[in-house]
């Protein structure tokens, strides 16, 4: 069974760079317009509550997906890296993590969730439209060819 928890950054800010940075190489295309490396730099300040969280799913006490999100302004915040790794997808996991982030936002008084998902990621975007999100304006720069923009109303 796979567990999800809030990451603790006292202790688990290598594992969560580690899971983020295996996302980031299994992308399809290259992400080093985001910048990721200097976001890490300050990742327990922009990932931690009440503006942002990330979420770590374990399989045998190894950290085998993750999700996030952090705040855009003070009604919105978007959605990050919802990454689960080949080896224990089809468990609902990705669903799974993206429900406990839409809870968690909501608790937070976020009006807003958005987020970006690439073209070739068919199966997340379904994922996200199952669960309310629609087609919106971008609220972070993402110049890949074929990128959707999504949000749900949180209210």
């Amino acid at each position: 069974m796979v567990l999800i928890r809030i990451a603790d950054f006292s202790k688990d800010t290598e594992r969560t760079l580690s899971i983020f940075r295996e996302y980031i190489e299994s992308a399809p295309v290259s992400l080093d317009y985001q910048n990721n490396e200097q976001e890490f730099l300050t990742i327990a300040e922009k990932y931690s509550l009440p503006n942002g969280v990330v979420l770590l799913s374990e399989y045998h006490g190894e950290v085998v997906g993750c999700a996030a999100f952090r705040q855009v302004d003070a009604s919105t915040c978007e959605m990050k890296r919802v990454y689960v790794r080949p080896s224990v997808r089809g468990q609902k996991t990705g669903e799974k993590l993206v429900k406990e982030l839409i809870k968690i936002a909501k608790s937070c008084c976020y009006q807003r969730m958005c987020l970006d998902v690439l073209a070739d990621f068919k199966t997340a975007k379904r994922l996200y439209e199952s669960l309310g999100f629609r087609p919106c304006e971008p609220v972070s720069d993402n110049p890949m060819p074929g990128t959707s923009f999504l949000g749900l109303d949180l209210s």
